[in-house]
């Protein structure tokens, strides 16, 4: 062992604080930057692991092709004229479909103890949710972009036109990311991700099937109408459709925006409750 030398001095406190505070403290950052880094941080992760894209690829793909040849000539006659009824549908339920993966990172994040090192950081609280929804919204906008190119070489001809086009994705964005805050609360008071997964479809395989995605709700029996005409999808397929074709009216677009607002005010103080009293 060694003795420390008689040269050595100890450090007087007013040195160490010099050269502590040689620099000047960086600013705190602020809510929207904050919120943009942790979009970043979700984007990052579809760098390091691009099998997270086969949800906004494949998908689209399959369920396109398969309802438009598989059932097309059925149900309205021709693939053609089913086309144009059924990409929209298709739009919407591809969409809905990914929002549960918001919950499911969240989730993941949880088990792997990055979840307690997000809440000790001088940062603004939500900052990691809503940076997560903001990088699942560039999710949300690939798969819009696949479902309606692919459509396009299909045969699917918008009578709204592009401006249509753009402004009923823009709608499901909208509605897209106010859904997703019931899968954050979901994946907080969850386990595993694959509880958040399960309990997510059990949710949305109901609420898309039972709406007018795929048929009219005229051919059903009244029961069903009621509950198809209930259904959150249901006005948000109508209004999609609508825009697309050019046929909206602005009671459709206002009954998905009040639906959109209802579910921010309702989940996202829910979530934030339940993310500040996380153990």
């Amino acid at each position: 062992m060694t003795t420390p030398t008689t040269s050595a001095q100890p450090i007087r406190e007013e040195a160490l604080r010099s050269a502590l505070s040689s620099r000047a403290r960086p600013p705190r950052p602020n809510a929207l930057s904050a919120s943009l880094t942790f979009g970043w941080r979700a984007l990052l992760k579809i760098k390091h692991v691009p099998e997270q894209l086969f949800d906004v690829t494949a998908f689209p793909i399959m369920f396109t092709l398969m309802f438009t040849y598989l059932f097309g000539g059925a149900l309205a006659g021709s693939t053609g004229e089913y086309l144009q009824f059924l990409l929209p549908g298709i739009l919407v339920q591809t969409v809905v479909f990914i929002t549960m993966y918001t919950g499911m990172g969240l989730n993941t994040d949880i088990t792997k103890g990055v979840f307690d090192r997000f809440r000790s950081l001088p940062i603004w609280r939500p900052a990691t949710i809503v940076g997560a929804l903001l990088g699942d919204a560039a999710r949300y906008s690939m798969a819009s972009a696949m479902v309606v190119v692919l459509g396009l070489v299909l045969g699917f001809r918008p009578a709204g036109g592009l401006i249509g086009v753009l402004l009923s994705v823009a709608l499901l964005l909208a509605f897209s990311f106010s859904l997703s805050w019931i899968w954050t609360a979901i994946g907080l008071i969850l386990r595993t991700p694959n509880s958040v997964m399960m309990a997510s479809f059990l949710v949305l395989f109901p609420l898309t099937f039972a709406s007018n995605i795929f048929v009219d709700p005229q051919t059903m029996p009244a029961w069903l109408q009621a509950i198809v005409g209930a259904n959150p999808i249901t006005h948000l397929v109508t209004a999609v459709r609508g825009l697309m074709h050019g046929t909206v009216t602005g009671g459709q677009i206002g009954w998905v925006l009040l639906m959109s607002g209802v579910l921010v005010a309702v989940f996202a103080p829910l979530t934030m409750y339940l993310y500040s009293k996380k153990k």
